[in-house]
C-alpha cells in the first residue's frame, strides 16, 4: 500500500533550502519515492490551516517512507532542512 509524506513548508533561507532540495531528491528516489506535489497552487477550503507551501511525496509503502526518513543518507539533510525552513510533516497510508 502506498504511503504519502505531506509537508507544510515555510522556507526562511532560500539559498540554504536550495542546497537541501538539490541533495534530497536522490535520497528519495533510492527508497522508491517520488514527488507528486511540489509547491503547486493550493486553496484552503475549510479550517485554519495556512501553509506557505505544500509538498507531497509518494513511497511504495509506509516501511519504505520510514526507511528513507531514518536513512543514513537523509539524516544529515534533516538538520539542513530545519535550519532553512519550518516544516510540519505527516506520513499517511493511501488506499
Amino acid at each position: 500500500m502506498a504511503a504519502y509524506l505531506i509537508v507544510d513548508l515555510d522556507v526562511k533561507d532560500q539559498n540554504g533550502f536550495e542546497e537541501y532540495r538539490r541533495a534530497v531528491g536522490p535520497t528519495i528516489a533510492q527508497h522508491g519515492g517520488k514527488a507528486i506535489v511540489r509547491n503547486g497552487r493550493f486553496e484552503v477550503l475549510e479550517g485554519n490551516w495556512t501553509p506557505k507551501s505544500v509538498v507531497v511525496l509518494e513511497f511504495p509503502s509506509m516501511d519504505a517512507l520510514k526507511r528513507w526518513y531514518n536513512s543514513a543518507e537523509y539524516k544529515p539533510l534533516i538538520a539542513k532542512r530545519q535550519s532553512a525552513a519550518v516544516a510540519n510533516l505527516v506520513a499517511v497510508e493511501g488506499l
